[in-house]
């Protein structure tokens, strides 16, 4: 594990997005509510959420941080192909929060497809990327 205890305290931000590729009635379904196992979209955020905040738990050498605070956003895409998934987490500390972004947007994704790999086990997750990182000595970065 990298030794942090020389960096400064400061204000981190990350943000990462993703999404899930399915077919338009598999879209239709989650939009409508009709998923069998229940609200996919409420669950894969909340689902996000959780593994945002453990991500030290599954990423090897990751440090515990604490996570002030953690936004997962699920959204049908305009082209009525996917779930569109995007979170920004952010800490106070002496380290970056980009694991913690990446963790809580694939995490989100895998919770789509298992609550609705019975209607389509064809569905794809794609694009998980960084997009955005503010704080630390490294400074800003944005991919747009």
């Amino acid at each position: 594990m990298v030794d942090v205890s020389g960096k400064d305290v400061t204000s981190r931000q990350a943000t990462a997005r993703g999404r899930v590729l399915m077919r338009p009635e598999t879209l239709a379904m989650i939009v409508e509510g009709r998923a069998p196992k229940g609200d996919v979209l409420a669950t894969a955020r909340i689902a996000g959420i959780m593994a945002a905040k453990r991500t030290h738990e599954l990423i090897p050498l990751c440090h515990p941080l604490p996570v002030s605070g953690v936004s997962v956003d699920l959204a049908p895409s305009e082209d009525g192909a996917a779930i569109e998934i995007e979170a920004t987490v952010r800490v106070s500390g002496q380290t970056g929060v980009e694991m913690e972004a990446l963790t809580a947007v694939s995490v989100a994704a895998l919770t789509v497809y298992d609550m609705c790999k019975a209607v389509e086990r064809s569905m794809q997750i794609e694009g998980i990327r960084l997009v955005a990182k503010s704080g630390g000595k490294s400074g800003a970065y944005s991919a747009e």
